[in-house]
């Protein structure tokens, strides 16, 4: 169902695991996604926007506008949210085994040319988890930089646990109690005896910053386009109809789940017994608010992936263009909250 969220909606921030009625480690954690950043300017327009969002894939066209008579020249920016260590190892997660620089595959063109993006990676300790903290919070004020610390100490700012978690065990115990004096690391001896090993826990988070310097013409356009592999959060799900326990009318309320579409969810899910596959993406839409005025023209594109799926999200003007698409047109459009899309999969096979 596609509809205006209530208040009680717009409060709720995208968990990193699938609230669910099954165990955690059915779930998987993943990232939540966003378009570019750029510093509050009164100087350029967002004229045109064209965000393409499926399971696996976003890609956003965007046209700007110098509305001056200079050049204007700043850095601009994609984050991707913290990626929590911890969660890297007690559960299973949505990106693929191992590290690599470009994590997300993330590319971008200016007016049809490849720019060379710079990532840089820098580690956080993140707040405690907040239900109310908005989640653009995560791109804005990800939490304390502890990068220099890390660096320091010759711990690598990587995502492999293994090869981080081998450099941590290799530390001396005056380094192990220097980095737990400050807040970096647990370690625990474990009990041989009783067949309980060593362990070590990193506290850190790590956060990726995609960015290039960009000068704006005066007076004049620019088409910039990015993409990369979007890496949501999600697992199994269970669905009944009518929906009966809290965890199932908190979803409905996040996600705009009416009659007809729990009823769709409950019918499509029953040949399994209820049970499927979720996907819980959400997209940071605010950061367009730092340009200058309303987006003149705005148009989303949602791809539920398969014409099999179920897709749910509070939103206004919906309209469905293929077996598996939908769109959304704004004029004028000046983005009050962020996208959190269901997309429900029955069970594979």
């Amino acid at each position: 169902m596609f509809r205006a969220p209530t208040a009680t909606a717009l409060a709720i921030s995208l968990s990193l695991l699938l609230a669910s009625p099954v165990p955690a480690n059915d779930g998987f954690g993943g990232l939540s996604a966003t378009g570019l950043h750029f510093a509050q300017t009164d100087a350029i327009a967002m004229e045109t926007e064209d965000l393409f969002i499926s399971p696996d894939r976003i890609r956003v066209t965007y046209t700007f506008r110098n509305l001056t008579d200079a050049d204007v020249t700043g850095e601009v920016i994609f984050p991707l949210p913290p990626i929590s260590l911890q969660a890297l190892m007690t559960s299973d997660f949505n990106i693929h085994d191992g590290d690599r620089d470009n994590l997300v595959n993330f590319t971008a063109t200016v007016d049809g040319q490849p720019v060379p993006v710079t990532i840089d990676r820098i580690a956080v300790i993140e707040p405690p988890w907040d239900d109310t903290r908005p989640l653009s919070a995560q791109y804005d004020t990800p939490g304390t930089d502890v990068t220099a610390a890390l660096r320091a100490a010759n711990i690598p700012l990587t995502i492999d646990i293994k090869s981080l978690t081998d450099a941590l065990f290799a530390k001396t115990p005056a380094e192990r109690t220097a980095l737990t004096a400050a807040g970096l690391a647990e370690f625990y001896d474990g009990d041989p005896a009783q067949g309980m090993p060593a362990e070590v826990w990193p506290l850190w988070s790590i956060v990726l910053r995609h960015h290039w310097t960009q000068t704006f013409p005066a007076g004049q356009t620019l088409t910039i386009a990015h993409e990369y592999e979007n890496r949501p959060p999600g697992g199994l799900f269970y669905w009944q109809h009518p929906a009966e326990e809290g965890w199932a009318s908190d979803y409905a309320t996040r996600y705009c789940i009416d009659e007809s579409t729990s009823r769709g969810l409950a019918k499509r899910l029953a040949p399994s017994d209820g049970m499927g596959i979720a996907y819980n993406i959400a997209y940071v839409l605010r950061t367009a608010n730092s340009w200058a005025g309303p987006i003149g023209d705005f148009r989303l594109t949602l791809d539920k992936g398969a014409p099999e799926n179920i897709l749910s999200l509070c939103a206004d003007g919906v309209e469905k263009t293929g077996p598996t698409t939908f769109e959304i047109r704004k004029q004028d459009f000046t983005p009050d909250r962020d996208l959190e899309i269901l997309i429900v999969t029955p069970p594979p096979g």
